[in-house]
């Protein structure tokens, strides 16, 4: 089995939005620089996603504004890039192909978004036929809400909570789920 460490939007675009926290920052920057280590060590290919919206001129994912760039605390080099336009790794990348030509059959995700463009990866990724391994102490989310209609008031969810709901959703049907300590 041949793996290959997926590192999702994990760039300075998400500090300038208006849904950034830090809470859980540092501990997912030390969980991440570990597994990072253990597949250099292993000499195992990691591969960096990037989402850029280029007709987003608002936005902080717009190339234009210099931050559609890896966070500093990461390695600067890495064994292939490729930039997203949408919530998922796979679409419109070249990614699918290159990890086919390399020979990797599994992957192991980490990076921003736990719920959304690590999840939907996940669930890509497994439809194509590959392994996943979803390493969720190396994903980053954030605390949300949603208007709740019947009751005009707002549940709030937990960046915890929100994790736990991607473990459920993903284990035993798209990926196995890991912590970086499993490596």
């Amino acid at each position: 089995m041949t793996k290959a460490l997926i590192i999702i939007d994990t760039q300075d675009s998400f500090f300038e939005t208006d849904y950034w926290q830090d809470n859980g920052f540092d501990t997912f920057k030390k969980n991440l620089l570990s597994l990072v280590d253990k597949f250099k060590v292993d000499n195992q290919p990691i591969v960096k996603i990037l989402h850029s919206r280029e007709d987003a001129d608002d936005s902080p994912f717009n190339p234009k504004t210099g931050l559609v760039k890896p966070m500093a605390f990461l390695p600067q080099e890495f064994t292939k890039v490729f930039y997203k336009s949408v919530h998922n790794a796979f679409t419109d990348t070249g990614l699918a192909t290159w990890l086919k030509r390399s020979g990797i059959d599994t992957i192991v995700i980490t990076g921003i978004r736990t719920e959304q463009c690590c999840e939907t990866t996940a669930r890509v990724a497994f439809d194509l036929g590959f392994k996943v391994e979803f390493v969720t102490d190396t994903t980053l989310t954030f605390d949300m809400h949603c208007p709740v209609t019947d009751t005009d008031t707002d549940t709030q969810y937990s960046a915890k909570e929100i994790q736990a709901r991607t473990n459920l959703v993903l284990a035993k049907r798209f990926a196995s789920i890991h912590a970086h300590s499993d490596y």
